[in-house]
């Protein structure tokens, strides 16, 4: 190894650690304001709530074992539809880039579906599913999965046509194309969409939690507003916030792994 990519390696590794310690930074000095402003009284704890008020609620939550009962409950709901909607998604996008047919047919009503404002399908998907565990998966699926068919069907058609033709050429079937063409052109995009679900299914499990639910991080900050617990509205939105960067942080290690196996 030379100097100069010895030199260009330590360059990367000092660049990383500054950008994480400015991160913890930034926090800290967000959570070290918000407190100084609760003690001071620069605003109302009772509507702001502060760092130590928050920390107060989430050790009542854990000892009386609420917080891994409405954490787990959340949980699961998020993982099941994000993992439904990526697996569902992709295949419907397979099936688009199949044929030209049925993207043409179906393409306007992917469109209308993605303007659709998901929410207001809430009262239908209890009905349909049931007031329970269904109807929240049912809706965050909803939510990702239009996403994932169009952001997925779009990367399907970029790849490159002359590579394609170039396989046709060949004697290469449409099935082996797509195997080994469009799908490993198309892992980046993939891990995207991945990216983008991490976010989406949490949004709509918790309107999901919103709309019908009897536990879950979306009960405690529903619950909260109403009897005016703003200690525990605030502790369920930073418990969000951990569960979801974990979630994230999850994906971004997938996406590592691949990396190395693709190089």
């Amino acid at each position: 190894m030379s100097e100069e990519h010895k030199k260009y390696l330590k360059k990367i590794k000092i660049h990383k650690i500054v950008v994480l310690i400015a991160q913890i930074g930034i926090l800290l000095l967000a959570f070290g304001i918000w407190e100084l402003s609760a003690y001071l009284e620069w605003s109302d704890p009772f509507i702001t709530s502060s760092p130590s008020r928050v920390a107060i609620s989430l050790k009542d939550l854990y000892e009386s074992g609420d917080l891994w009962k409405h954490a787990g409950a959340t949980l699961y709901e998020t993982i099941i539809s994000f993992l439904l909607s990526t697996l569902i998604g992709v295949l419907i996008a397979i099936a688009l880039w199949w044929s030209k047919t049925l993207s043409d047919i179906l393409e306007p009503y992917l469109i209308v579906l993605n303007s659709l404002p998901k929410v207001a399908l809430g009262p239908l998907i209890i009905i349909w599913v049931g007031a329970g565990r269904g109807a929240i998966i049912t809706m965050a699926l909803l939510i990702c999965v239009i996403i994932t068919i169009i952001s997925a069907h779009t990367g399907f058609n970029s790849v490159d046509k002359e590579k394609i033709e170039l396989l046709k050429a060949m004697g290469a079937s449409k099935f082996q194309i797509l195997w080994k063409l469009i799908l490993p052109s198309n892992v980046p995009n993939i891990i995207s969409i991945l990216k983008i679900n991490v976010g989406l299914s949490w949004v709509g499990t918790i309107m999901g939690e919103y709309l019908v639910s009897k536990e879950g991080i979306g009960y405690l900050l529903v619950y909260g507003s109403q009897v005016f617990k703003l200690d525990l509205v605030m502790a369920s939105t930073i418990l969000l916030c951990v569960l979801a960067t974990l979630m994230y942080l999850s994906v971004a290690l997938l996406e590592k792994l691949i990396n190395k196996s693709f190089k």
